[in-house]
């Protein structure tokens, strides 16, 4: 460095130079937040605001009841104002491993692809039927290592069934709405990036179907479906 800084004095000028870009960037590497630095481990709590294009934006933390015969709650939040939801931005999937449906539960978009399929080492077929109606969505032999892509047309529940693996059942619900979440056994759940506004949530737990009006503003902190 000192053979650099005592020549010439078109090189010291350039050393001065870069000595100033060096600082400059250590200041601005310093000032950054974690908000800036994509490798930060710094994560947004519970039911933190933030915006999205000029939308304010809220991770909902709530509770449901607890899963009831080996069967956890469903919880969707279905805007109350019109408008465009966001499309998915990754295809929901139901895998066929040692002879069962996995997840055995999916929760997909209406009108957007959903695969299934076969990583087992045999032969199967997933026969989807729509669960109010009875009536069969599709009926299809699948191979291993192969993959079925199909479009729910309607809201609602679907019965997965095997023909030649009558033991391998799952069940998929289809939703409009992106924002809708499994919860856990003890009835805790999490759904990220809702907009603020008022929601019908729609919510399925033990054989019941429960409906509640909510407001979801900036700062909610919790949701408790079970009163």
């Amino acid at each position: 460095m000192a053979r650099y800084l005592h020549g010439s004095g078109e090189i010291a000028r350039r050393s001065r130079a870069g000595l100033l870009l060096v600082c400059v960037a250590l200041v601005t590497a310093c000032s950054k937040t974690p908000a800036d630095n994509p490798k930060s481990d710094a994560q947004v709590p519970p039911a933190a605001s933030t915006a999205t294009g000029g939308t304010s934006t809220l991770t909902v933390v709530g509770r449901s009841p607890a899963a009831s015969g080996g069967f956890p709650s469903i919880v969707i939040f279905e805007p109350k104002a019109e408008g465009e939801l966001p499309l998915q931005t990754e295809i929901p999937f139901m895998d066929q491993v040692q002879q069962t449906f996995n997840p055995p539960i999916l929760l997909v978009r209406t009108g957007q692809p959903t695969e299934f399929r076969n990583n087992d080492d045999v032969l199967h077929n997933v026969r989807v039927r729509e669960d109010s109606t009875r009536l069969p969505a599709f009926n299809v032999a699948i191979p291993t290592g192969e993959k079925y892509v199909f479009s729910f047309p309607r809201d609602g529940f679907y019965d997965v069934g095997c023909d030649i693996h009558p033991g391998m059942a799952a069940q998929i619900v289809s939703m409009s709405t992106p924002y809708a979440t499994i919860a856990d056994a003890e009835g805790g759940f999490l759904i990220e990036g809702v907009p603020s506004g008022a929601y019908k949530v729609v919510m399925y737990s033990g054989g019941r179907t429960i409906e509640k009006v909510i407001e979801l503003a900036q700062g909610r902190a919790d949701i408790d479906l079970t009163r």
